[in-house]
């Protein structure tokens, strides 16, 4: 059973604008920050909305390294709840893991939007304390995926083009530029490319967004990777 402050909220997003009644949830289900994205080619989601703070942080981390709940919730179309970040299963997200206590997130929980055997996004819920949702909590999280499942749906999906609302900004557009970008430079595939430029924001401590920013505004252009050493062609050994 939903909460009677969630239900009000789940009636205000028939209606109203995403950043109002969404930014309203975070008391009634006890986190810090909510984010819905949605999926997208390349291995990217599109963060539709966000509470911005240690949301944002959390979705970019997320984003650069390419692992976390959010993507597992998205692939698998289940919830992923994770009441100690600190203590997940070794291996599991390793690079996420040891960043996200700089971001001084201790709990995450994601909730996909899905519809059939479709999942459109996820809502992701974050939290700098540990611990796990009360049941009613997580009735109420399950409560406002359903919702904003129609919302994401409404845009239309595949999401091809930015949602006419302009409380729904595409964070993530300019990465996706950027990856078409490299890829055309240096002649490999969209995946690839959104590899390399993974690569080279972890690798010099920068975040996904920021180093798509600059591909675009030509600051960067990655080098393309150097040929292998010690390698001997055919035709030298006749």
């Amino acid at each position: 059973m939903i909460s009677d402050r969630m239900a009000e909220i789940l009636r205000r997003l028939q209606t109203n604008s995403w950043s109002d009644a969404v930014a309203d949830a975070a008391e009634p289900l006890g986190v810090d920050g909510i984010s819905v994205s949605a999926g997208s080619g390349a291995g990217v989601t599109e963060i539709l909305w966000s509470s911005g703070g240690i949301s944002d942080g959390f979705e970019d981390l997320q984003a650069t390294l390419g692992q976390g709940p959010g993507p597992d919730s998205l692939a698998a179309g289940t919830a992923v709840r994770v009441p100690d970040l600190a203590r997940v299963l070794e291996g599991r997200w390793p690079a996420l893991v040891a960043e996200a206590s700089v971001l001084s997130v201790g709990a995450v929980f994601c909730f996909p939007l899905r519809i059939g055997a479709i999942t459109l996004g996820v809502l992701t819920l974050v939290r700098s304390a540990c611990g796990p949702l009360t049941a009613g909590q997580g009735d109420d999280a399950n409560a406002l995926a359903a919702v904003l499942t129609k919302r994401v749906l409404d845009l239309g999906f595949p999401l091809l083009s930015a949602p006419e609302e302009e409380s729904l900004p595409y964070h993530h557009a300019v990465l996706h530029q950027a990856t078409g970008m490299v890829s055309a430079q240096l002649s490999v595939s969209l995946a690839e490319a959104l590899l390399r430029l993974r690569a080279h924001a972890y690798s010099n401590s920068l975040n996904l967004t920021d180093t798509a920013r600059d591909i675009v505004a030509r600051r960067l252009r990655l080098a393309p990777e150097p040929p292998p050493m010690n390698v001997i062609d055919d035709a030298d050994e006749d």
